[in-house]
């Protein structure tokens, strides 16, 4: 739990502060070399040509510039050792005009030289960077939350991915370029973000020290030093009556005794800036570097009087304290000047690369909130054999010792058709079998098995499915070597887009070790329907077998076998939502064709059944626009025809339902034929369907994704690209997970967005079935625009099929209200109905909504009660 509300934190920063901190990234970076850029864009300025004369003085200096201008007063005047390094002087500044203009100096001649170009520019950077154009006190505590926001991420991004080997090097730096998509982002997030972190460490600290006065009071006093009093702005003229009399009391110092005075006093330098004084009276200043200074801050400071001479001040780097040295060091650890130009190079470098922290992120955010779990739902249960009836596990002293327990854990269904299959397989071969989900599992169970296969799902990002929560809590609170008689199997079903891959099956693999378990052979990975590794599971059955081959399909039920996929129709499509703050919702209505699926010629196969919670999978299409960009780069020819995956179709066809390669790749195919040899097939998409079979009609409700390269394949091809009565290539799912339970009893639907749609297809059949006992719990933005199918909701409350409806609609208030919020509010109402053997069913986004409602259903149930649900099966989930 403390993980996830650090993850919920770190996301949140960054979506919100990142577009601030990819300014400051930018510009940070741009400063870090702007001496260097102005004065390559304007030669003979910064640098004029070294003459063998002597540089002039600073009173020759100032003297041949005040003859130029001798209203303008000179505050600052900066010189160099270098040779031809220009000096610089520093008018006062106007009224209502921070700083003043700054000019360079030739030091040979005392030439004012010409304004450089770029100078306004960089000025400019400097006030984004430093104030983000915001009058300075609130730019200043704005940049300064930024650094604070850059600090958390930083901290809490180390925190999120610490590997299982913190000593391991690999494990913190490599970066794997073998990954794509979601695993590739995560993998270049976390590995940059460690390579960074101590940068953006030095960042954020030096940044909130110049922000926060707070922050600075405090690393001041560790270091012993105290803050010098702010020095008031100097006093406006206009601002009083005085007379040409008061305007002569800032006098012109005699620079030739005071320079005199510091050539004896402090001697050599490699920069020196002198500041007139605002008054008579007041002593010039001189800070200056010695000749090989530690860095750019490490100044002396002399303060002479200008009418006697005398040095009143004369306070040297080298005597600083420890603290000192310490407090003057922020700037240089700031700008990567402390360790030279490696060190300038690298705190560029990692301000530039700021960007892809919040590009990388967004992407990951998105795609999280997208994605839809991959995973097929078997569905085949077999008869044949001795019936093994789940959940029945006999005593020890009935038990064969060649008997196998096959305990599986689903969210999906996928994991208990491969449970089912596999226990035909080996029953077939005459192996005892018992087939158990981890939900009726408890680690005293498990104790009687001396043979365990396991085959488990995992959910999320790493998480056990819902029905093993309570048996994976069991296994981080079990101790000791209590499994060690066990043999174990383990298949651990995944999907790599997701950065914890088989993270369930890992944990379990993990525990069983620890408890003493041998593994009968090393876990075997499954990454969405893997073939390669479905055939090392069968091969690893042959063994334990007895056998050379082992075979899986053996007749499983017909009623529960996976449909092929079939030609639907397009019938009508309609927005549900226009003029909302959200990405749009489409309803779709389909049809299945007279024709049915290609390999189906029988009309039995056109007529479609499906029970309420059930999923469409789609076979989505490239739009026609980008095949057609891409065949224009490739130079082929679109209506030539071509044999893919065992069908005759044009080239631009193949192409519509195929992955397509970089143009560059595909150049080197010569013909057609070649290129469509090596296409692979765009990834299937799953959909809750929102209708029942009797309607004649599939409906979905479709939420279109949009990304930096235009809409996502599925939904744009659904909601924007096939017209209506186009075909669409289709398949209706059985989603045993979230099926009505039987009998009576009242249910709960929650859901928000396009998770409607699995609610309203369950609605749909509980109304049917005259069931009326229905609370439905739905949240969006705003009630004007995302109401989605309002007036059928409200039809069904007046008519006293539904008994509540809570809505939250999060924007309509400035306070965000959310379903779970709603849920709370209700707390009296779920625990009546749950007294009355409620069913509950969640549809929609995992993140947020569906975490928010397991997280309140725990806190008001209590974590047994909610198992109990899970093990009973009444709570079910549609999430994704």
């Amino acid at each position: 739990m403390f993980k996830k509300i650090w993850f919920q934190i770190h996301w949140f920063i960054g979506i919100t502060a990142g577009t601030i901190m990819i300014i400051i990234g930018l510009t940070g970076a741009l400063l870090s070399f702007h001496e260097e850029i102005v004065d390559a864009l304007n030669p003979g300025i910064v640098h004029v040509k070294p003459q063998t004369m002597a540089v002039l003085t600073p009173e020759q200096l100032l003297s041949k510039v005040r003859a130029l201008d001798p209203e303008r007063r000179i505050v600052t005047l900066a010189m160099s050792a270098e040779a031809g390094e220009s000096a610089k002087i520093t008018y006062a500044p106007p009224k209502g005009v921070r700083r003043g203009e700054i000019r360079y100096v030739d030091p040979y001649t005392g030439v004012l030289l010409e304004r450089p170009l770029g100078q306004d520019f960089f000025e400019w950077i400097e006030r984004l960077h430093r104030w983000l154009l915001l009058p300075t006190d609130t730019g200043k505590l704005v940049a300064g939350m930024v650094a604070a926001c850059l600090f958390v991420l930083a901290l809490s991004g180390l925190y999120l991915r610490w590997p299982r080997k913190p000593l391991s090097l690999r494990a913190w730096l490599k970066l794997d370029f073998a990954l794509t998509g979601r695993s590739f982002l995560w993998n270049l997030h976390s590995v940059m973000g460690t390579c960074a972190l101590l940068l953006y460490l030095i960042f954020t600290v030096t940044g909130m020290y110049w922000a926060f006065d707070v922050v600075k009071l405090g690393i001041n006093t560790l270091a012993g030093e105290t803050l010098a009093p702010r020095r008031a702005p100097p006093v406006q003229a206009d601002k009083f009556k005085v007379g040409k009399k008061a305007e002569e009391q800032i006098a012109v110092p005699d620079l030739t005794l005071l320079w005199n005075v510091f050539q004896k006093e402090g001697g050599a330098y490699s920069k020196l800036s002198m500041r007139m004084p605002d008054k008579a009276g007041q002593p010039i200043q001189i800070t200056y570097l010695d000749p090989e200074p530690p860095h750019e801050q490490a100044r002396n400071r002399m303060s002479i009087d200008p009418a006697t001479g005398k040095v009143t001040q004369n306070q040297r780097y080298a005597d600083k304290t420890t603290g000192g040295k310490a407090i003057s060091a922020i700037y240089p650890l700031h700008m990567g000047t402390y360790f030279g130009l490696p060190g300038r190079i690298i705190m560029t470098l990692a301000a530039l690369i700021l960007p892809m922290f919040s590009i990388t992120g967004w992407m990951l955010y998105l795609d999280r909130r997208r994605k839809k779990r991959q995973i097929r739902a078997e569905q085949a249960i077999l008869r044949a054999g001795r019936r093994t009836q789940a959940g029945a596990v006999g005593s020890a002293a009935k038990q064969l010792p060649e008997q196998v327990l096959l305990a599986f854990a689903t969210q999906s269904g996928r994991a208990e058709g491969l449970a089912w299959r596999t226990a035909s397989a080996l029953q077939t071969e005459g192996v005892d079998t018992t087939v158990m989900s981890l939900a009726q599992l408890d680690t005293d169970k498990l104790r009687h098995y001396q043979r365990v296969l396991f085959i488990v799902s995992t959910f999320g990002e790493g998480e056990p499915p819902d029905a093993a929560r309570k048996f994976a809590r069991q296994l981080s609170h079990q101790a000791g070597n209590s499994l060690a008689h066990v043999q174990y199997g383990l298949l651990a079903l995944g999907d790599r887009n997701y950065q914890k891959f088989c993270g369930f099956g890992h944990t379990l693999d993990h525990w069983l070790h620890s408890q003493g378990a041998q593994a009968l052979f090393p876990m075997i990975e499954v990454d969405n329907n893997d073939a390669e590794a479905l055939a090392r599971w069968q091969n690893v059955l042959a063994r334990l077998a007895g056998k050379t081959e082992i075979r899986m399909d053996a007749n499983p039920a017909p009623a529960l076998q996976e449909q092929d996929y079939q030609d639907w129709q397009l019938v009508e499509r309609r927005l549900l939502n226009p003029h909302s703050q959200g990405a749009p919702i489409f309803h779709l209505e389909l049809e299945v064709t007279a024709n049915g699926a290609a390999n189906a010629p029988s009309m039995e196969r056109s007529t479609q059944q499906w029970q309420a919670g059930a999923l469409a999978e789609i076979v989505p299409r490239h739009a026609p626009d980008r095949i057609a960009f891409f065949l224009s780069c490739t130079g082929l020819d679109g209506q030539a025809k071509v044999k893919h995956l065992g069908v005759v179709r044009t080239l631009s066809e193949a192409l519509a339902r195929s992955q397509l390669p970089a143009p560059q790749v595909a150049l080197g195919y010569v013909t057609p034929q070649q290129l469509a040899d090596t296409l692979q097939p765009l990834a299937s998409r799953r959909y809750s369907v929102a209708s029942l079979a009797g309607e004649g009609r599939l409906h979905l409700l479709v939420r279109q994704s949009r990304h930096e390269d235009g809409l996502g394949i599925a939904s744009g091809w659904l909601t924007e690209y096939a017209a209506v009565n186009d075909r669409i290539e289709l398949r209706v799912l059985r989603n045993p997970g979230f099926e009505l339970i039987d009998g009576d009893g009242p249910s709960i639907f929650i859901g928000n967005g396009s998770g409607l749609a699995g609610l309203r297809g369950l609605l749909k059949a509980r109304i049917a079935q005259g069931q009326h006992k229905n609370w439905l719990l739905y949240g969006e933005r705003q009630v004007a625009h995302d109401f989605h199918h309002r007036e059928e909701i409200q039809q069904w409350q007046a008519d006293g099929m539904l008994s509540h409806v809570d809505l939250a609609f999060s924007r309509d208030q400035p306070q965000r209200i959310y379903v779970q919020d709603k849920l709370r509010e209700q707390a009296e109402r779920l625990l009546a109905w749950g007294e009355q053997g409620a069913a509950i069913y969640i549809c929609g986004s995992l993140d947020g909504m569906a975490a928010g409602v397991d997280a309140v259903l725990t806190e008001l149930l209590g974590e047994a009660a909610l198992d109990d649900l899970i093990t009973e099966g009444r709570y079910r989930r549609d999430v994704y």
